[in-house]
């Protein structure tokens, strides 16, 4: 069970602070909710305490997976390469993965799509995926590792810094 003014993370939605828990009447039944505000974007969430684990709410990642995220990014070992495959088939994956509760899952999708920016040409789907999914690990990496979010975020684009270099300067 998660506590009032605790930080968690909503998937999809990225870092939230528990403001309250609070009851509510529905057709009948009292239940119990999470009230959560979504730091990003500042808008708030009622998640049912009895349905917190199906939705995916979850606590921060430790300071040592934090540090093992950002060490993944120098890894390309699994990057297969962009093989002309169905985008709506990517996009479908990608977007589950958002949804994800694993960070590793989210953090999949960003070092996918950096690196097939490499190789082609994002469209504007693929593009709105890696800023979401951007969004996403530099809000909870900032929070775990008590970070600015651009710094972290110059960090991450900092092991794709050939790729991100090559990108700007093509015409």
């Amino acid at each position: 069970m998660f506590v009032q003014d605790q930080l968690v993370v909503y998937p999809a939605q990225g870092v939230g602070k528990i403001e309250s828990l609070r009851q509510q009447e529905f057709g009948g039944v009292v239940a119990e909710f999470y009230i959560i505000r979504i730091l990003s974007s500042n808008i708030t969430v009622m998640v049912p305490v009895s349905n917190a684990a199906n939705v995916g709410l979850r606590k921060l990642c430790t300071k040592k997976q934090a540090q093992k995220v950002l060490e993944s990014f120098a890894d390309r070992s699994s990057f297969n390469g962009y093989t002309g495959q169905n985008w709506n088939r990517r996009y479908r994956e990608y977007t589950e993965r958002l949804k994800s509760t694993s960070l590793l899952d989210v953090c999949h999708v960003l070092k996918e799509l950096v690196l097939i920016s490499g190789e082609k040409d994002l469209s504007f789907g693929e593009r709105r995926l890696l800023e979401q999914a951007m969004g996403l690990v530099t809000s909870e990496l900032s929070c775990v590792l008590e970070r600015q979010p651009g710094d972290v975020k110059a960090e991450i684009e900092e092991f794709f810094a050939d790729i991100l270099q090559r990108e700007e300067n093509t015409p």
